[in-house]
C-alpha cells in the first residue's frame, strides 16, 4: 500500500498532470470568452501531504520556525537571569562543538574501514592477476563486491529506508521548513554508516559524501534532543533545545560539518549550508558552523597524524589535502580563455543532460521499487553485478603502455592497492592506464586522473572509455537501495573529459591536463548541482592551488549560466520528484495575479476556536480536521475607550500540539470564565508545549469532561503574523519562507460590524504553485506567457 503512495506521489508531481488540466479547461467553451474572469477558480484548493523521504512514504508537516509568544514563553523569557541566558548560549557551542567532533570521529572510521576493505579486496585481485588467475581473479572480485552491497541493500530496505540515497534533498527541505519524519533517528544514522562502508567498498559509482552531510545532520539531531526517542535523556538543559529553531541550528552546523569532513574543507562546508542547504541565516549561525567544521578539521587532521606512521592498516596515504596539485605552476595566456570557456559550456550542457537522464532513471526505478522488497534488492544487486563486470573486464581492452623511463621501477609500473601506473596484465616495464582509474576506489581514481606533470599518462581511447563507463554508472547507480552521494560521479565524469581537452589542446595551452581535469570536474559539478561560491572553495581546498581560483571561477559561473538556461538543479529534481513541499526563493511572475484573499476563498471553510471554549467542541475540531493551527477569535470584547459597541478580537491562533496538551492534562474549567496566570504556570511550562507527540484518539475524555471549558489565551501566540487579504500571493510567499513560518493569517481589508476579524490561514501547502494551478488553471496560460522565473 505504502509502495501504491510512492507512486502517486511521482505521478502527482509531473508536470504532464498540471499540462493535462490546463488543456481540459482550454477544451472548456467559456474560457473563450473574454467576458470570463482570469482567475476562474477550477476547483478547491487542496494539497497532498504524501512525501518521499528516502525511499519510504510519509506523511509531512511543517515545522514551527516561528517563535510561539504565548503567555508562558514571554513568563518565562522576562524570568531568566543572566546566568541562565549565558548557560543557554554557552550550550550551544558545546552542542556545536560536540556536533564537529563526532562527525570528525565518525568519518575518519568510515574512510578507514573503506580504505582497508576495498584495499585488501584489490591486493587478493593483483595477486590473482599475476599469476595469471584472471577468472578467479573475476570471481573474488564480483563476489565480494556482490555481498558488500547485499549488506547495505538490505540494511536500507529492512530497518532503515530513510537511509537511502545521499539524504541532501530532505535536508535541504527540513531547512526549508518541511518535517521529515524518521530522518535523523538513531537507526537510520547506524545504518548511514554501516551502508555507506559497504557501498563505496564494494566500488559502485557513488560517494560518501552525501551519506557523510546525512550523518552529521543525524549526530546534531540526536544531541539536539538527548538521543533516540526511546532512550531520550530528559536533562533540563537539554529540553531547552526541544524546538524546531534551536534544531534547526543544530542540522545546519551538521550539514557544514558533513562536507568539511567529505572534502576537508571546512571553510566549504559553511559556504555550502549557506549557498545550497539553508533558507534561513545569521552571524551567530555563521560563527557556530565555522567552529564546528574547524573541530572537523583538527580531528581529521590528529587521525592523519596518526595513520601516518601506519597504525591504521592500508589507510593512512596522503593528507589534509586530498587531491593535491600545488606542485604545478599554474600560467595563463590569453588563448587559454577560450579552453577555459569551452569547459564552462560543456560542464553546463552536459550538466543539464545528467539531470534530465537522471529524471527519468529515478522515475524508472520509482516503478521497480513500487512492486517491493525483493525488486529493489534485485535492482541493487543488478547495478553491482554489471558495475564488477565493467570495472574488471574492460582494462583488458586497453593497450599496454610503456613506463617513462625516467620514473623509477616502483612507481611503474606499480603493484600495490593504489598508485599511477598500474601493471595489471602488462609485462614489466609497461602498464595499463584503464585499469589505474578503473581497479582502483574512487577516491584513488580522482587523484590519478587528478596527476600533474604526466602529460602522456593516459591514451585517448582509455580516457573515452572511462568517460562513457562513468556516464552510464553515474546514472545507473543512483537510485539503487543503499546510501549514496552524487559528488564524486560527477567528479570522475567531469575530470575525464576536462583531461581529454587538455590532452586536445596539447602545446596550444600553458595548463597542466591535471588542472584540466580539475576544471572539467568542477563545471559539470556547477552544471549539475548549480553551486558557484562553495563549490569554488571546496575545490580550492581540495587542490590546495589558490593559483587555480581565477579560471575556475570562470568555469563555474558559464556552466551555472548555461546549466540554468536547460532544467533546474539536480537537487531541486530530486525535490519535487518526491513530492516534498520545497518553497523556492523566487515567486512565480503569475503568482502576482492572485492576491492570498482569492486563495483564501478557494479553500476549504475556516475553523476558528473561541478565547474560552467547550471541550466538546475542541475534540471535535481535533477529531475532524488535519489542521494543525486555529484562530482564536474573541466575540463582544470590550473595546478601548471612545468605541460604542462590543469589538470581536483576534487573540492570536493556537497550535494542535498545544490544544492536546491541555486535553492529555484535563484542564478544564467547570464555568466559562478566563484563567489567572498562576493557574497556568501551576499546570504547564513553555518547555511542557514543546512536546509534539500524541494524537486525540489516544485521550478519554468523559461526558462530564465534555461540558466543561478550557481557557486557550494561555497557550495562543498572541503576535502571529498577519497579512492583508489584498496582498498578492508573491510578496506572501517571500515572507512565508523568509521569516520560516507554518501558518500566516489574511486579515480583512476593511474592518467593520459583523466582519470577521480573520479571513483565512495559509499554509505551506497553499502557496505551491502546482496546487495553486490546480485551483486556477486559467493562471496556466499567464505563466507559458511570462517564462520563466
Amino acid at each position: 500500500m505504502m509502495e501504491e503512495d510512492a507512486n502517486r506521489v511521482v505521478e502527482e508531481s509531473s508536470p504532464n498532470g498540471m499540462a493535462g488540466e490546463a488543456d481540459e479547461e482550454e477544451r472548456d467553451p467559456d474560457s473563450n470568452s473574454l467576458n470570463q474572469p482570469l482567475l476562474k477558480r477550477h476547483r478547491t484548493l487542496s494539497s497532498n501531504p504524501l512525501a518521499m523521504v528516502g525511499a519510504k512514504v510519509a506523511h509531512i508537516e511543517s515545522l514551527d520556525y516561528e517563535i510561539n509568544e504565548n503567555d508562558l514563553f514571554k513568563h518565562d523569557w522576562r524570568s531568566r537571569s543572566k546566568v541562565q541566558v549565558l548557560q543557554y548560549i554557552f550550550l550551544k557551542w558545546i552542542l556545536a562543538f560536540l556536533v564537529g567532533l563526532l562527525t570528525g570521529i565518525i568519518a575518519t572510521l568510515i574512510n578507514l574501514a573503506v580504505e582497508n576493505i576495498a584495499g585488501y579486496k584489490l591486493l587478493a585481485v593483483v595477486h590473482f592477476i599475476e599469476k595469471e588467475r584472471y577468472f578467479t581473479g573475476f570471481f573474488f572480485f564480483t563476489g565480494t563486491n556482490f555481498i558488500l552491497t547485499l549488506s547495505a541493500a538490505v540494511l536500507c530496505v529492512c530497518f532503515a529506508p530513510t537511509a537511502a540515497g545521499p539524504g541532501i534533498p530532505e535536508i535541504k527541505a527540513y531547512l526549508n521548513g518541511v518535517d521529515t519524519p524518521n530522518m535523523y533517528g538513531a537507526s537510520t544514522l547506524i545504518v548511514k554508516i554501516v551502508g555507506s562502508i559497504g557501498a563505496v567498498s564494494a566500488g559502485l559509482d557513488l560517494g560518501k559524501e552525501g551519506p557523510l552531510v546525512h550523518i552529521g545532520c543525524c549526530i546534531a539531531s540526536l544531541l539536539g534532543q538527548g538521543g533516540p526517542d526511546n532512550y531520550r535523556l530528559r536533562w533540563r538543559w537539554l529540553r531547552y533545545f526541544n524546538n524546531d529553531r534551536d534544531r534547526r541550528d543544530l542540522i545546519t552546523c551538521g550539514a557544514s560539518s558533513g562536507v568539511c569532513a567529505a572534502f576537508r574543507a571546512p571553510v566549504g562546508g559553511v559556504l555550502f549550508s549557506l549557498e545550497e542547504v539553508a533558507t534561513w541565516w545569521r552571524s551567530a549561525l555563521l560563527w557556530r558552523t565555522f567552529f564546528s567544521t574547524a573541530i572537523v578539521a583538527l580531528v581529521l587532521r590528529a587521525f592523519i597524524e596518526y595513520c601516518s606512521s601506519g597504525n591504521c592498516g592500508l589507510f593512512g596515504q596522503g593528507g589534509l589535502i586530498m587531491f593535491d596539485v600545488s606542485n604545478v605552476t599554474v600560467r595563463y595566456h590569453v588563448m587559454d580563455i577560450i579552453p577555459v570557456t569551452v569547459i564552462g559550456i560543456i560542464g553546463g550542457v552536459l550538466g543539464s543532460l545528467y539531470n534530465y537522464f537522471l529524471h527519468k532513471v529515478l522515475r524508472l526505478y520509482s516503478m521497480i521499487n513500487q512492486k517491493g522488497k525483493i525488486h529493489k534488492l534485485l535492482l541493487s544487486l543488478t547495478v553491482s553485478l554489471f558495475t564488477s563486470i565493467c570495472l574488471y573486464g574492460l582494462p583488458f581492452l586497453a593497450k599496454c603502455m610503456k613506463c617513462n623511463p625516467t620514473l623509477t621501477d616502483s612507481v611503474c609500473p606499480s603493484t600495490g592497492r593504489s598508485g599511477n601506473f598500474k601493471q595489471f596484465n602488462c609485462p614489466d616495464g609497461y602498464y595499463n592506464d584503464l585499469a589505474t582509474l578503473l581497479l582502483t576506489t574512487n577516491d584513488d581514481a580522482v587523484r590519478n586522473i587528478f596527476s600533474t606533470n604526466t602529460p602522456s599518462e593516459y591514451h585517448t581511447t582509455s580516457l573515452l572509455i572511462f568517460f562513457v563507463l562513468y556516464c552510464i554508472l553515474g546514472l545507473f547507480t543512483f537510485g539503487i537501495a543503499v546510501p549514496s552521494g552524487l559528488f564524486l560521479p560527477i567528479i570522475l565524469m567531469g575530470s575525464a573529459y576536462g583531461r581529454l581537452l587538455g590532452m586536445a589542446m596539447g602545446s596550444y595551452t600553458n595548463i597542466d591536463e591535471g588542472l584540466y581535469a580539475v576544471l572539467g570536474a568542477a563545471s559539470l559539478m556547477s552544471g549539475s548541482m548549480r553551486m558557484t561560491v562553495s563549490l569554488c572553495v571546496i575545490f580550492l581546498e581540495l587542490t590546495n592551488n589558490l593559483l587555480l581560483l581565477p579560471i575556475t571561477m570562470i568555469v563555474l559561473l558559464i556552466s551555472k549560466t548555461v546549466g540554468d538556461g536547460f532544467n533546474p538543479s539536480i537537487y531541486e529534481i530530486i525535490l519535487e520528484l518526491k513530492g516534498l513541499p520545497f518553497l523556492d526563493a523566487n515567486p512565480e511572475p503569475w503568482m502576482r495575479n492572485l492576491t492570498v484573499g482569492e486563495l483564501a476563498d478557494a479553500k476549504p471553510a475556516l475553523v476558528t476556536l473561541c478565547g474560552v471554549e467547550k471541550v466538546s467542541r475542541i475534540v471535535e475540531v481535533l477529531k475532524n480536521t488535519t489542521h494543525n493551527g486555529f484562530p482564536v477569535v474573541d466575540e463582544g470584547v470590550v473595546p478601548p475607550a471612545g468605541l460604542a459597541t462590543r469589538a470581536t478580537e483576534l487573540h492570536g491562533i493556537i497550535l494542535r500540539a498545544h490544544l492536546l496538551q491541555v486535553i492529555k492534562k484535563k484542564w478544564f474549567l467547570p464555568e466559562r470564565r478566563r484563567t489567572e496566570d498562576w493557574e497556568v504556570r501551576e499546570m504547564f511550562s513553555w518547555i511542557d508545549l514543546a512536546e509534539r507527540e500524541g494524537k486525540i484518539e489516544e485521550v478519554a475524555v468523559t461526558r462530564d469532561e465534555m461540558e466543561m471549558y478550557v481557557d486557550l489565551h494561555p497557550f495562543s501566540n498572541t503576535t502571529p503574523y498577519t497579512v492583508v487579504e489584498s496582498m498578492s500571493v508573491a510578496k506572501a510567499m517571500v515572507l512565508f519562507r523568509r521569516v520560516g513560518l507554518r501558518h500566516m493569517l489574511i486579515v480583512p481589508k476593511y474592518q467593520a460590524a459583523g466582519v470577521s476579524p480573520v479571513v483565512g490561514i495559509l499554509t505551506r501547502q497553499d502557496l505551491r504553485a502546482y496546487n495553486i494551478l490546480a485551483a486556477f488553471p486559467h493562471l496556466a496560460e499567464s505563466k507559458g506567457g511570462e517564462g520563466g522565473h
